[in-house]
C-alpha cells in the first residue's frame, strides 16, 4: 500500500461513498474512475498493476473497430475497475454504441467494484492467462488491455517462452481475438514515440524477439503520445505506449 495524502484519503473516501449509492450517474463515475485508489488497500507494485488515467483509456478506445448497426464484442483483459471498457462503451450509457463487452480480472475487490461501474458488462473473476477460462468465452472482434507491467509470476505456457507479463497477454489474446489494443512499457514496444522528439522504430530489442517467436507483429497506434498523460497515473508508472496487433493477418485470414 502506498502511503496517501490527505486529500487523495479524502477524494477516495468520496468514490468509496459514490460507490455506495443506488445509482450511479455518468459525473460520478468518471470522478470514481479518476479518484478511486487501488494502492489504498492493495500493494499494487508488487502485483505490477496501475490503473489507466481515463483520458489514456478515451484515447485507446479510438481502435475499437465499431460498426454501425452490428454489436462489436470486446474483451478486457486484467480489465481492473473497468475504465477501458468504460470508454470503450461511449464513456456514459450504453445507447451510443453496440458493445458486448467482457471484462476478466483476478482481484474479486476491484471485480466489486467494476460490476457497479459497468452493471451491463460480464465480469468475471479469474486469470487472463488461464487457457480453459479464456476458450470458454468465445471469440471478440478486439482484445483491450493494460496488463500489469513487466515479469509477474504466472504458470501461462505458450509459443512465447520469457516471463514478461504484458506479452504473455498478448498472446494470450490472440487465441481469442480478431485485433488487440494494448498498453505496455515503452521498453517492451518496437518503436519510441511518446514523450520524445525523436520518435523511431527499433531494429532489435525484446519487442522484435517476441515478434520472431509469435509470428505476432507490435503496430504503431493512431497518434498517441501517452505522455500527456503522465501526471494523471495514480502512482509512478513507466512510460508506456500503445500497441495494436492485427492477429488476422491478410494472408493468415485467405489461406
Amino acid at each position: 500500500m502506498s502511503k496517501l495524502t490527505k486529500q487523495q484519503i479524502k477524494s477516495h473516501d468520496t468514490a468509496i461513498r459514490l460507490l455506495n449509492q443506488d445509482r450511479i450517474s455518468d459525473e460520478d463515475k468518471l470522478y470514481i474512475f479518476q479518484n478511486f485508489r487501488a494502492d489504498a488497500n492493495h500493494i499494487t507494485s508488487k502485483s505490477g498493476a496501475f490503473f489507466t488515467p481515463f483520458g489514456l483509456a478515451r484515447d485507446l478506445s479510438l481502435h475499437i473497430p465499431y460498426q454501425r448497426e452490428k454489436t462489436v464484442r470486446i474483451i478486457d483483459l486484467c480489465a481492473g475497475i473497468g475504465v477501458l471498457s468504460y470508454a470503450a462503451c461511449g464513456g456514459s450509457d450504453w445507447g451510443k454504441v453496440n458493445v458486448d463487452i467482457v471484462c476478466v480480472e483476478l482481484n474479486p475487490d476491484y471485480v466489486a467494484v467494476g460490476k457497479k461501474l459497468l452493471p451491463d458488462a460480464a465480469w468475471i473473476c479469474g486469470d487472463a492467462l488461464d487457457p480453459a477460462l479464456l476458450n470458454s468465452l468465445g471469440t471478440f472482434d478486439i482484445a483491450i488491455s493494460n496488463p500489469p507491467f513487466g515479469n509477474v509470476q504466472n504458470m501461462y505456457s505458450g509459443i512465447y517462452t520469457s516471463n514478461v507479463f504484458e506479452y504473455m497477454i498478448i498472446e494470450a489474446a490472440s487465441h481469442i481475438a480478431k485485433e488487440g489494443a494494448f498498453i505496455i512499457p515503452q521498453m517492451s514496444a518496437p518503436f519510441v514515440y511518446s514523450g520524445t522528439d525523436c520518435s523511431r522504430w527499433l531494429k532489435e530489442g525484446r519487442a522484435r524477439r517476441f515478434e520472431k517467436q509469435t509470428g505476432i507483429t507490435l503496430d504503431f497506434n493512431v497518434g498517441i503520445d501517452t505522455s500527456y498523460y503522465s501526471k494523471d497515473w495514480h502512482m509512478s508508472a513507466s512510460c508506456c505506449e500503445i500497441v495494436c496487433c492485427d492477429f488476422q493477418p491478410e494472408d493468415a485470414s485467405t489461406s
